[in-house]
């Protein structure tokens, strides 16, 4: 039976504290004792952009124009490192809260039962406990609630909506094309290809508003930012170096670290091949996906998931706050499918705490098996949630 929707609303109110709970939880005990930041490197940014620098021209920002807001606010509102910092939380902070909210909106929207509503967002609302600190730093939550959005619009027919937030979205952050195919395929199966191309066109023009005035004055400098993700080695926590570890240390293959691109990545004989191998790989997936052009929102929701977590777990780049872009998604499949794959996705969660960031330099500096044997679980964990979602099989009828 469909949730109804003033239960609903007191759900979204409830997980919406439960989330602002979790993030207080994050500064304290054990949680606080160790991270690995990415927020000096933001506060450069939004205070060099502040002082009247060019971004692509002045200073060369790996990230999409999108993403510069979620940098020079905190600037502007704050003095200090310390006081970038404060503001900078806030901000994910309520993006957090948004994303609860936008999960309860796409709920309603495929006709969640009470059960459902009630466990998918325990899930959005808990996973900042789950993942670990690694949340509070840095901001991909922003790019996640333009997904969380997007899906919200999608669900309620709310297409050219939907498609210009996914744009705003792939503006902030690369990963969420990999869902426009998808989205592009149920508006056309649902109302015509002229509508489809509508929104493709509408998606495409938001995208390009963001980067156009900087592709005028600084075209050199955004194909660097492309081309420095494009480019990226087979980075430590990916499941290609998890594979290599694990030789390392069953057959004493011969493998090394070598920071670059941002992070820290494994090399040895074969890597470079496996690269290219893992990329192939994650885009013929993601091309199979894509021809499944859904027709129902329950549909849309599971290969949307798909589509996120066959990117993020097939990637030859993996990083700890990756997870955060299946948090928006995942938890609304439904069925035994979406139960399967909720646990999961706690699991890799979880899995990925209890190395980063308390283990992380032992894996980097040291190789040391015990991250290395969390690392390979954790991947796996992300493939297994993967076939789950992409599995075709009977089910029963009844919504879990």
């Amino acid at each position: 039976m469909i949730a109804p929707r003033r239960f609903t609303e007191l759900a979204a109110a409830g997980a919406a504290a439960l989330f602002l709970l979790s993030w207080a939880v994050l500064h304290t005990g054990w949680y606080d004792d160790r991270e690995i930041v990415d927020i000096p490197v933001y506060a450069s940014y939004g205070t060099t952009i502040e002082d009247g620098a060019i971004p692509y021209r002045d200073i060369r920002p790996e990230y999409p124009p999108g993403a510069l807001p979620a940098f020079v606010v905190p600037a502007l509102l704050s003095d200090d490192e310390q006081g970038f910092r404060n503001v900078f939380e806030d901000l994910m902070a309520l993006f957090g809260v948004a994303i609860v909210l936008l999960t309860a909106v796409a709920l309603r929207g495929v006709g969640a039962s009470r059960e459902r509503t009630v466990a998918a967002l325990a899930l959005v609302a808990g996973f900042p406990l789950l993942l670990g600190s690694v949340v509070l730093t840095r901001f991909d939550l922003y790019p996640a609630a333009l997904v969380a959005a997007a899906i919200a619009a999608l669900v309620h027919r709310r297409d050219r909506l939907g498609f210009g937030l996914l744009g705003a979205a792939v503006a902030v952050k690369l990963y969420p094309a990999v869902l426009v195919p998808i989205a592009l395929g149920y508006v056309w199966r649902r109302r015509g290809r002229r509508e489809a191309l509508v929104c493709l066109a509408l998606c495409a023009g938001v995208v390009a508003l963001a980067y156009i005035p900087f592709l005028v004055v600084a075209p050199d400098g955004v194909a660097h930012s492309l081309a420095r993700q494009l480019s990226r080695p087979l980075q430590i926590e990916s499941l290609g170096s998890a594979l290599y570890l694990a030789a390392h240390h069953l057959v004493g293959l011969d493998v090394e670290m070598r920071s670059g691109h941002g992070s820290q990545n494994l090399y040895a004989t074969g890597t470079a091949v496996t690269a290219v191998l893992l990329s192939l790989v994650q885009i013929a997936v993601l091309v199979w996906i894509w021809l499944r052009r859904p027709v129902t929102n329950e549909e849309l929701v599971r290969w949307c998931a798909a589509a996120l977590v066959a990117f993020v777990a097939l990637g030859k780049v993996l990083s700890p706050q990756f997870l955060i872009w299946l948090v928006p998604a995942v938890p609304l499949v439904g069925g035994l499918r979406g139960l399967r794959a909720s646990v999961l996705l706690a699991l890799a969660l979880v899995l990925t705490q209890l190395w980063f960031p308390s283990r992380y330099w032992d894996l980097a500096r040291e190789l040391d098996p015990l991250p290395s044997t969390l690392v390979l679980v954790r991947d796996l964990a992300l493939v297994a949630l993967l076939v789950v979602l992409v599995r075709d099989r009977r089910e029963p009828a009844r919504s879990l």
